[in-house]
C-alpha cells in the first residue's frame, strides 16, 4: 500500500551514474503505479539543469518549475507526472517569516488537506546538504504523504547522518567507490603532496613597516590587526607562494601526460575568492592567459566597492576582486535572461568539458566541486584545507573516463591533507550499516535538540551570571564602569580587561547556540513567550558588546589597514621552489589506502625508525614542539613583533611538512 511506503538512501558514489538510477527508478515508479508521481529535487541551480537534461536524453519529458507558486500549482493537479524543482522553491512562502510566524504556518498546512495530486515520491538530490532547517520541515508539512528517497554521492557523515536519517530512513543501496573502480566505472586517483618552503626577507623592515603604519592605534587594536593578518592562511596567500604555484602548475602542463598533448586539463581549487582573483591574475601574465578561467559565486555589483576607499594607489581586498571580475566581464555579451558573470561561466564550463585544449585551467573556490562532470579533467590542485564530503567531491572532479590514455585522476595538494584524504577514501569504500535498524528517526530528532537546548540555556545562564555584579540601575554607564573600570585610573582598564574578554567569548557561545536552534525552537520545547525572551536577550548582548568594545577602545575598522597589511605579506615573505613530499608516486588512493593499508606503507617508509631511540624522541620532540607554537599562535598578544608571529607561522608550516613527510 502506499500509505506503507517507506522512503531512504542510496548512496552511489560520484561519477558512477547516479542520475540515471534516477531515470531508471522514476521510470519504474511511473510505469509500475498509475497515481503516481515524480518530484526530483535539487538545491543548485546547475544540477537542477543537468538532471532535467537528462531526463530529456532518457527521452522522459520532465516539467522544470518556475517559481514556487507555478511548483504547487503543478502538484495540485494531476499532471505532470515528472517534475524537477529547486529545494528553495519550497521556501517561497517562508521568506520573511520569524520562527513564531513559521511554525505557525507549518500547523496551519498540516491542518489543511493536502493539496498535492497523486502517490507522489521526492528524490531529494545530494540530501545531506539539503535536508536541514525549515525547508526541510516546509517540505514535510507541504508533502505529509509523499515518500521521500534521497539520493548521495557520499556517505552520511557525523551531523548528516543524524539529519538525513531524521528525514528518509536508512540506506536503500549503497555502490561504493571501491566497486566503482573495480566496476571501472570510474577511475582511481594519484595522490601527490607537494610542499613549498617560506622565509622572511627581514624582519626589521617588517617590524619597521608595521609600527609606522599603526602609529595612533592602542596596544589592544595593534593586537587586532595581528590576529587578523598574522595567520597561516594570510601567509599562505602570499604572492611569492602563489607565483611558484601557478609555475608549478605551468611546468606541469609541459610535462606530464594528458596536460603536454592538450587532451586534458586541470581545477586549482583556492581557499577564498580573492586568492581565486589572485591566481587568475598571475596565470595571465604566463602561456595560460586566454585559455583559463576563474568560476566563483562572485558577480560584481557597484555597491561592493562604494565604501572601499583606502588611498591613492591601494586597493583593497574586495576593491581586487572587483576590478578583476569587471576587466574580465568587459567583453562579454549577456545571454538572454543570463547575467554576464552566468554567460562567462556557461562558456567556461563548455569549452573546459569539450575543448580542453581551448581550457587548460578552471580557477574555482566552492564552484563546479559537485555536480559537473568533464571527462577531460585529468588534475585537481588543492590549495584550500577540505575534509570530509567536500574533500572527497572535489577529488572525484577528475575521475571520469576519457579514452585509453587516461589512467588515473591526479591530486595534487599544497595543503597538506593526506590524513583527511587518508580518511575520506577509507570512509567511502567501507562497508556501512545498510539500514537505521532500530533508530527511531524522532528520537534520533529529540537529542539533537535536546543537546542544542542545553547549550543555548547554559550560554545565556553564563552571561546572566557574568553581568549580575553589575551595579543598579544596570545602565549603560554602570555596564561600561564594570567592564571598562574608572577612566580617573589608568590601571582600571587592564585590571578588567578580564571580564571584558569573557563578555565577548560568552556572546560568541550565545550566536552559535541560538543558530543551531533558532529554526526548530518549537521542537526543542521552547514556547513563543521564550522565543520573545531569547530574542530580546541575543540583542542585549550584542549591543551591550558593541558599547564595551567602543568605550575600552577595543574596536578597530580594519579596512583603512587592509591595503598595508597586504603589502606587508607580498613584500617580505618569500617562498621556494615546490618539492614533492608524498612518497607514494603512481600508486593508486585504493591499492595505498584499501588493499595496502596506509599502515603497512607508511611503516615501509618509515621502517629504518625502527629501533632508533633517538629517531623516535627526536620525532616526538618535533610533535611537542609543533603543539605548543601553535598553541602561542592562539594567541597573538604572545609575540611583541609581528616580525616575529609571522616567523612563528613560518616555522610551523615547515615543522608540519617535516612530521607530514
Amino acid at each position: 500500500m502506499y500509505s506503507s511506503a517507506r522512503g531512504g538512501v542510496l548512496w552511489h558514489t560520484q561519477g558512477s551514474g547516479k542520475s540515471i538510477v534516477m531515470v531508471l527508478l522514476a521510470r519504474w515508479i511511473l510505469e509500475s503505479r498509475p497515481q503516481a508521481r515524480v518530484v526530483i529535487v535539487t538545491d543548485r541551480d546547475e544540477l537542477d539543469k543537468q538532471i532535467q537534461r537528462v531526463f530529456i536524453d532518457a527521452g522522459e519529458k520532465l516539467h522544470r518549475s518556475r517559481s514556487g507558486r507555478d511548483l504547487m500549482t503543478q502538484l495540485a493537479q494531476p499532471a505532470p507526472r515528472l517534475l524537477c524543482s529547486l529545494v528553495h522553491k519550497f521556501g517561497v512562502e517562508a521568506r520573511g517569516r520569524d520562527n513564531k510566524e513559521f511554525e505557525a504556518f507549518l500547523e496551519e498546512l498540516q491542518t489543511q488537506s493536502p493539496t498535492a495530486v497523486g502517490e507522489l515520491f521526492v528524490f531529494v538530490d545530494e540530501c545531506h546538504r539539503t535536508q536541514s532547517g525549515r525547508l526541510h520541515w516546509l517540505m514535510k508539512a507541504l508533502l505529509p504523504q509523499a515518500v521521500f528517497i534521497g539520493f548521495t554521492g557520499t556517505p552520511l557523515l557525523k551531523a548528516d547522518k543524524q539529519s538525513s536519517l531524521e528525514v528518509f530512513g536508512g540506506y536503500i543501496h549503497t555502490y561504493k567507490f571501491g566497486e566503482a573502480v573495480e566496476d571501472e566505472v570510474v577511475l582511481d586517483l594519484v595522490y601527490e603532496a607537494r610542499d613549498i618552503d617560506q622565509r622572511l626577507g627581514s624582519s626589521a623592515k617588517i617590524d619597521a613597516w608595521f609600527e609606522a603604519k599603526t602609529r595612533g592605534l592602542n596596544a589592544w587594536q595593534k593586537q587586532e590587526l595581528k590576529a587578523k593578518w598574522g595567520t597561516m592562511q594570510q601567509v599562505l596567500s602570499s604572492r611569492s607562494r602563489m607565483e611558484r604555484v601557478v609555475a608549478d602548475i605551468v611546468f606541469d602542463f609541459s610535462v606530464k601526460p594528458r596536460l603536454s598533448t592538450e587532451r586534458g586539463n586541470a581545477i586549482l581549487v583556492a581557499s577564498s575568492i580573492f586568492d581565486a582573483c589572485k591566481y587568475f591574475a598571475l596565470l595571465q601574465k604566463t602561456p595560460f592567459k586566454g585559455r583559463c578561467a576563474v568560476v566563483t559565486s562572485y558577480s560584481p555589483q557597484a555597491k561592493d566597492v562604494t565604501t572601499e576607499e583606502v588611498g591613492a594607489n591601494t586597493e583593497s581586498d574586495k576593491q581586487f576582486i572587483f576590478n578583476t571580475y569587471t576587466e574580465l566581464l568587459n567583453s562579454v555579451q549577456a545571454k538572454p535572461g543570463m547575467s554576464p558573470t552566468e554567460t562567462y561561466e556557461e562558456w567556461a564550463k563548455a569549452l573546459f568539458a569539450t575543448e580542453p585544449a581551448n581550457m587548460k585551467l578552471l580557477v574555482v573556490v566552492d564552484k563546479l566541486l559537485t555536480g559537473f562532470d568533464a571527462p577531460p579533467c585529468t588534475y585537481l590542485y588543492i590549495d584550500k584545507s577540505m575534509q570530509d564530503h567536500g574533500l572527497f567531491q572535489a577529488i572525484c572532479r577528475t575521475n571520469r573516463l576519457d579514452g585509453d590514455d587516461k589512467d588515473f585522476g591526479y591530486i595534487v595538494d599544497y595543503k597538506d591533507l593526506f590524513k583527511k584524504v587518508e580518511k575520506a577514501i577509507a570512509v567511502y569504500t567501507s562497508e556501512l550499516d545498510h539500514s537505521a535498524g532500530d533508530t527511531d528517526p524522532e528520537v534520533l530528532m529529540q537529542n539533537r535538540l535536546e543537546i542544542g537546548r542545553k547549550r543555548l540555556d547554559d550560554a545565556v545562564e553564563a552571561l546572566a551570571l557574568l553581568c549580575e555584579p553589575v551595579a543598579e540601575p544596570r545602565g549603560e554607564l554602570e555596564h561600561i564602569r564594570y567592564f571598562c573600570g574608572n577612566t580617573e585610573i589608568a590601571s582600571d582598564l587592564t585590571a578588567h580587561e578580564p571580564q571584558r574578554v569573557m563578555l565577548y567569548k560568552g556572546v560568541v557561545a550565545l550566536l552559535r547556540a541560538w543558530a543551531n536552534v533558532a529554526d526548530e525552537l518549537g521542537a526543542a520545547g521552547y514556547s513563543a513567550a521564550d522565543d520573545v525572551r531569547l530574542r530580546g536577550l541575543l540583542d542585549r548582548y550584542v549591543k551591550l558588546r558593541e558599547i564595551v568594545r567602543k568605550a575600552s577602545g577595543e574596536m578597530l575598522d580594519l579596512k583603512p589597514y587592509e591595503a598595508d597589511m597586504r603589502h606587508l605579506i607580498d613584500t617580505y615573505i618569500e617562498a621556494e621552489e615546490p618539492r614533492e613530499i608524498s612518497p607514494f608516486e603512481g600508486v593508486g588512493l585504493l591499492e595505498l589506502i584499501v588493499k595496502t593499508g596506509i599502515a603497512d606503507a607508511i611503516s615501509a617508509k618509515l621502517g629504518e625508525f625502527k629501533g632508533n631511540r633517538d629517531a623516535i624522541a627526536e620525532t616526538i620532540e618535533n610533535n611537542v614542539r609543533s603543539r605548543i607554537v601553535k598553541e602561542h599562535l592562539n594567541d597573538p598578544a604572545f609575540y611583541e613583533r609581528m616580525s616575529a608571529l609571522l616567523d612563528g607561522i613560518i616555522k610551523l608550516r615547515k615543522e608540519k611538512a617535516e612530521e607530514y613527510e
